[in-house]
C-alpha cells in the first residue's frame, strides 16, 4: 500500500457563524468540530497529517496538539489556496493524499478508508466523494460518462437543466495522487468573481491531461455535512447526537428519551444501564454496568462504578464507587472521591473530599476539603468550615463517626474514630476516638422577659 497523507482545512475564520470563537472550534457533542475530522483521520493510521490554519491558528494549534504538521495559510484566497501551504510538508512525496474541510465533523473514518480504497482501485489521479441529495439545489453536480467515471462537475449557477435534475452532489472531500495535486496546483489561476483559488479546478486540469477522475458515492448525506453557521451547527448535533445515542442503544444501554439526551464522543457506558430524560453526559466519562442516570442530572469527566444512582445531580472531574446513591439534587464538585455504598442526597455539595465505604450524607450538607472515613453519618445540615478567607484546610473524620445536626467542623480538624458530634456543635479542637463532643451554649430562659418588656 502506498502512503497515505491527510490535508484539513481548517484557516477560515467563518464570519457566517457570527462568533468571537473560529469556526472549525465550534464544537459539535462536545468537541470542536476541526477535532472530530482529525481523530477519524488519525484513526486510519496516515503517515501524515497537515492542518492548514489562519484565523485563530494558535488556538487551534492548542487544540490539536501535536497529533498533527501546520501550514499557515496568511491570507484565505480559496481552497486551493489553502491545499497549496501544505506542500513544503507534502510536495515532492509520493502517495495519496485526501482533503477535507475542518467543518465537516460528522465524517467517518469508514467513509475516507472507503473512498482511498475506490480511488486506489481504480488508478485515479483524483477521486471525489459525492453525495445523494433529495434536494440539490446549491450543490454543484456530478455528471459522470457511461463508464461511471466523472465527466465533470458543475456548479448549480452553470447547470442545464437536464443537470439541475442530478442529484449527485459534489461534498468539497477530495483524494488525489499527492505529486499530482501539488502539480495541477502550480496551474489553477483565480480569474472568478471572488478572485480566489479552487481546489476543484485541479479536477479540470487533471481531467485535460487525459488523467482518470472517479468518483465515490457515500451511503449518507449526513456525513458530508459543511457546517457554516449556527442552523448548520445544531443540525450537526443533532446528527451526532442521534447516531452516538443509537450506537448505545445497540450496545446493551437503555436511553429512555434519546432526544433528549446528551452523550459524548469520548464516554463510555456499561450494559444494562438506564439513562433518563434530560441527562448530559460530557468528557471522558465512564459509567458502569447497572447504573441509573437520570432524570436531569450532569456528569462531566467522571467514573462512576456499577450499580449506581445518580438522580438530578451534577457530578463534576470525581470518582464515584460501586452501589452508590445521589441525589436528588446533589452537587459532586471536581476532585472528589465517593468510595462504594455511600448515600449522598438532597442537596448535599461535596467538593474536593473523600468519603469511605458506606458512609452517609443524606441532606443539606457541604463536606470540602475532607477525608471522611468508612460508615460516617453527616446529619442534617453538618458543615465542614475550610476556608478562613485566605486558606483551605483540612478536615479529618475518622471510621464510624457521627456528626449531629447542624454541626459546624472548624477546620483544622479532626475526628476521631466512632466520636459522636452533638447536634449544634461548633468543633474548633480535635474529638478523640470514643468520645461525645459537645460543643454548644448552655440554654437560658428568661421568665416572662416578652410581657416585661413590652
Amino acid at each position: 500500500m502506498s502512503s497515505r497523507y491527510a490535508v484539513i482545512l481548517a484557516a477560515g475564520q467563518g464570519t457566517r457563524m457570527k462568533s468571537k470563537l473560529y469556526k472549525v472550534l465550534h464544537p459539535v457533542c462536545g468537541k470542536p468540530m476541526v477535532q472530530h475530522v482529525v481523530d477519524q483521520v488519525t484513526e486510519l493510521g496516515f503517515d501524515e497529517i497537515v492542518t492548514i490554519v489562519g484565523y485563530g491558528a494558535e488556538i487551534v494549534r492548542e487544540q490539536l496538539g501535536k497529533k498533527v504538521a501546520y501550514a499557515v495559510q496568511e491570507k484565505q484566497l480559496g481552497t486551493g489556496h489553502a491545499v497549496m501551504q501544505a506542500e513544503d510538508v507534502l510536495g515532492i512525496k509520493e502517495g495519496t493524499t485526501v482533503v477535507l474541510c475542518g467543518d465537516t465533523p460528522l465524517i467517518t473514518a469508514k467513509t475516507i478508508e472507503n473512498l482511498l480504497k475506490h480511488h486506489e482501485s481504480q488508478v485515479a489521479k483524483a477521486t471525489v466523494l459525492t453525495a445523494y441529495a433529495e434536494n440539490p439545489t446549491g450543490y454543484g453536480r456530478m455528471v459522470r460518462n457511461q463508464d461511471g467515471l466523472v465527466e465533470r462537475i458543475v456548479e448549480q449557477k452553470d447547470a442545464s437543466e437536464k443537470e439541475q435534475e442530478i442529484n449527485e452532489i459534489n461534498t468539497g472531500t477530495y483524494c488525489f495522487d499527492n505529486k499530482a495535486l501539488f502539480e495541477s496546483l502550480k496551474h489553477v489561476g483565480n480569474k472568478n468573481s471572488q478572485g480566489e483559488y479552487y481546489l476543484p479546478d485541479v479536477i479540470e486540469i487533471l481531467q485535460k491531461s487525459g488523467e482518470t477522475i472517479a468518483a465515490y458515492q457515500t451511503e449518507d448525506f449526513g456525513e458530508t455535512l459543511g457546517v457554516n453557521d449556527r442552523v448548520a451547527l445544531s443540525e450537526a448535533e443533532a446528527i451526532m447526537k442521534k447516531r452516538i445515542n443509537e450506537m448505545w442503544m445497540r450496545n446493551g444501554v437503555t436511553i429512555i428519551d434519546p432526544q433528549q439526551t446528551y452523550i459524548s464522543t469520548e464516554a463510555m457506558i456499561g450494559q444494562d444501564t438506564v439513562i433518563y430524560p434530560g441527562t448530559v453526559i460530557s468528557g471522558s466519562t465512564e459509567i458502569g454496568t447497572e447504573c441509573i442516570i437520570g432524570p436531569n442530572s450532569e456528569i462531566k469527566d467522571s467514573q462512576i462504578g456499577d450499580s449506581t444512582t445518580i438522580k438530578q445531580s451534577v457530578v463534576y472531574d470525581s470518582y464515584i464507587g460501586a452501589n452508590v446513591a445521589i441525589g436528588p439534587f446533589a452537587h459532586i464538585r471536581p476532585q472528589s472521591k465517593i468510595n462504594d455504598e455511600v448515600r449522598i442526597g438532597n442537596f448535599v455539595e461535596i467538593k474536593k473530599s473523600t468519603l469511605g465505604k458506606g458512609s452517609k450524607a443524606s441532606h443539606l450538607s457541604y463536606i470540602g476539603d475532607s477525608d471522611i472515613g468508612s460508615e460516617v453519618n453527616f446529619s442534617c445540615g453538618a458543615v465542614t468550615v475550610n476556608y478562613d478567607g485566605k486558606n483551605k484546610f483540612l478536615t479529618k473524620i475518622e471510621d464510624g463517626a457521627f456528626i449531629g445536626c447542624n454541626s459546624n467542623l472548624i477546620a483544622p480538624v479532626t475526628i476521631g474514630k466512632n466520636a459522636l458530634i452533638a447536634a449544634g456543635s461548633t468543633i474548633t479542637d480535635d474529638v478523640p476516638s470514643e468520645a461525645l463532643s459537645i460543643a454548644r451554649a448552655r440554654q437560658t430562659n428568661k421568665e416572662e422577659y416578652v410581657k416585661k418588656n413590652n
